[in-house]
């Protein structure tokens, strides 16, 4: 096999640039969250839940890639998002939850657009929700549009 141009060395370090920086984006995206981040995630007290808002992705299927104010938009806007952790109290009204749980910890779920606490951490942002707060759950959020 021929060794590689000067061109062809510089576009293999780029990508591998890119492949690096979209590994550390996704450092509180649930699929790839190991235990130490979930740890320094707030607990949440009370009726409370903590949600992950979902992060649109930065290409397109068709592999075009957003501008990052774009994804930023998408991301503010967004009203899904996965469920980290649940207060202890959360869905123990039996008067107000009679089917027992809207969700639990591992759901993606819909929420309103200016529901909850938004809390910015290392990495993104996350909420803290009333268990009432939760409108429908949903088996993937890629399912959803996600418009501004």
């Amino acid at each position: 096999m021929a060794e590689m141009t000067a061109l062809q060395k510089k576009w293999a370090e780029e990508r591998e640039q890119t492949a690096k920086a979209e590994e550390e984006e996704q450092s509180l995206d649930p699929k790839n969250m190991d235990q130490s981040v979930i740890d320094r995630i707030p607990k949440p007290t009370g009726w409370r839940l903590v949600v992950l808002p979902f992060r649109p992705p930065k290409k397109t299927k068709s592999g075009i890639y957003l501008a990052e104010q774009a994804v930023e938009k998408q991301q503010v806007a967004t009203v899904c998002g996965y469920v980290v952790d649940v207060g202890p109290l959360a869905y123990r009204d039996t008067e107000k939850f009679p089917d027992g749980a809207w969700c639990e910890k591992g759901d993606w779920i819909v929420f309103a657009r200016y529901a909850g606490a938004r809390i910015n951490i290392e990495g993104g942002e996350i909420r803290i929700l009333n268990d009432d707060e939760v409108l429908a759950r949903v088996k993937d959020p890629d399912d959803l549009v996600h418009m501004v």
